[in-house]
């Protein structure tokens, strides 16, 4: 089942008046921009990749950002990467973070990873993460918002670790990303008390030998990732193909 589909009997959705649209994808442009200015619509999703190119964050860029549901315009992007979570001075209007990542964060304040005695905004002091993917859909989105939280934050992909952080004792406003020449997942994941993954490829297998004991671990990914090596190792909770 696609997302457009399931969007139609979510409950999650319930009250929401729904439309799919279907167009030529050179015809895109001409309707966001028609739907910019429907006063009756307040939300605009579109379902990318359309051109895989650069074509598709032009698009991104064409919704208005009161319909942007989806936190794609720059503006919420900037905010993201900068730490500003409010989009007024009064702070009464949450800036919009994508999908996917949000979906992690609830996760792991359900877990209660997330502490509620620390300030809000550094919840996740104390915490190691580690992420094996950096794509700029989730993977780098997410450290940024982790790291913004207090974490730690190990971003592991083909080309190497990055670790994101706001310094000691988390004194910076946002996050810094320092490379780690010559780390790989044998350094970082034995520190870290969460690992998440989400490498789009049925043959990878997470090390999962690499793990500490008590470590959450979480995969957004479709595809299966753990290997079976789990005996002797004590996992406190597994999440699976989490998306949206």
């Amino acid at each position: 089942m696609v997302f457009s589909e399931t969007i139609l009997i979510s409950p999650i959705f319930s009250g929401f008046q729904f439309s799919l649209r279907e167009v030529d994808r050179e015809d895109l442009e001409g309707h966001i921009l028609a739907a910019n200015e429907d006063e009756k619509v307040d939300g605009i999703i579109v379902y990318y990749p359309i051109f895989n190119s650069r074509q598709d964050q032009y698009l991104q860029q064409l919704i208005d950002v009161g319909k942007d549901v989806e936190g794609l315009s720059h503006r919420y992007v900037f905010n993201m990467y900068q730490n500003i979570r409010f989009l007024d001075e009064h702070k009464l209007q949450k800036s919009i973070l994508p999908c996917t990542p949000l979906a992690i964060v609830k996760v792991l304040e359900y877990l209660k990873v997330y502490s509620t005695i620390l300030p809000y905004g550094d919840r996740l002091f104390g915490h190691s993460v580690t992420i094996v993917n950096r794509s700029e859909v989730v993977g780098r989105p997410l450290a940024a918002l982790l790291a913004n939280d207090g974490a730690s934050v190990y971003s592991v992909d083909v080309t190497g670790v990055q670790q994101y952080t706001r310094g000691e004792g988390i004194k910076k406003s946002r996050h810094d990303v320092v490379d780690k020449d010559g780390w790989t997942l044998e350094d970082c994941v034995p520190l870290s008390d969460v690992v998440i993954s989400g490498v789009p490829g049925e043959d990878f297998k997470f090390p999962t030998r690499l793990l500490k004991e008590g470590a959450i671990c979480i995969n957004f990914s479709t595809e299966k990732v753990r290997s079976m090596d789990l005996v002797n190792k004590i996992l406190s909770v597994e999440a699976t193909c989490l998306g949206c």
